[in-house]
């Protein structure tokens, strides 16, 4: 992968690193390499789920305050605001499941990446946080929107709190709190859970989460009622069903 981004496979599990020291910082380059990497795990059949995290203690500061737009430049910073929504929809639109096993703080855009994940992991030493209203901005309602409640979201965001991985995982937010170097086999676990799951199956199960998650229950469970009678129609579902029935573990073929 690009110089930013970092990538191992093995087993159907996908590792994507950041590693643009010091903070992760993301600038341009950053989100565009970032996108490219997710839209690839997309198509590769030999990743069935990918966990995301950072270098060292730190898993991303946010965006680059050194790379700045100039607002007085026509459609300088709609392009700048553009790339770093879709350094997010990137994550969330991954056809295969993200884990995000964050190893330190997650401030500003990197609390973005964190929120675009499915499922989220926590060293002892992360802190999830929204600081724009300390650097003059205004943005992130939305993310925090989606891990948070009503009061704990505008506190966030009124004020810049930053909240530590251990009140996270004793509100739920998260999964885990781990010493940092328990985090990583943490995360393994439940990939390879994950990816001992039909691939087709599984493809449908995260299209599902993100489409019922816009609709009101009853038609949300309509739509999956749909995936359901798609899904017995493959061979996939056909295999569980006999290895169910013969008290094996069953062999996914993904289709």
């Amino acid at each position: 992968m690009a110089g930013n981004i970092r990538l191992q496979v093995q087993d159907y599990v996908a590792v994507v690193t950041m590693d643009r020291p010091p903070v992760n910082a993301q600038n341009s380059e950053f989100r565009q390499d970032l996108i490219a990497a997710f839209d690839a795990l997309t198509d590769r059949d030999d990743v069935r789920v990918a966990i995301l995290t950072g270098t060292g203690k730190m898993f991303s500061a946010g965006a680059d305050m050194r790379e700045r737009p100039n607002p007085d430049t026509p459609g300088e910073y709609w392009h700048f605001n553009r790339l770093a929504r879709e350094g997010f929809n990137a994550i969330h639109e991954c056809a295969k499941p993200v884990i995000a096993a964050v190893n330190g703080p997650a401030l500003g855009a990197g609390l973005g990446l964190v929120a675009a994940c499915d499922i989220i992991l926590c060293a002892d030493n992360a802190v999830l946080g929204m600081p724009e209203i300390d650097v003059g901005l205004a943005g992130g309602a939305a993310m925090l929107q989606t891990l948070f409640g009503r009061s704990r979201a505008r506190r966030m965001f009124y004020t810049g709190w930053r909240v530590p991985a251990e009140e996270l995982y004793r509100t739920g937010v998260v999964e885990c709190c781990v010493p940092l170097d328990q985090l990583l086999p943490e995360a393994m676990k439940l990939a390879e859970e994950i990816a001992g799951k039909s691939p087709v199956g599984i493809r449908y199960a995260k299209q599902s989460m993100n489409t019922t998650m816009h609709m009101p229950p009853r038609d949300g469970y309509r739509f999956e009622q749909g995936i359901t009678v798609m899904l017995s129609k493959s061979e996939d579902a056909q295999e569980a069903r006999r290895a169910f029935l013969e008290k094996r573990r069953p062999v996914f073929k993904g289709r």
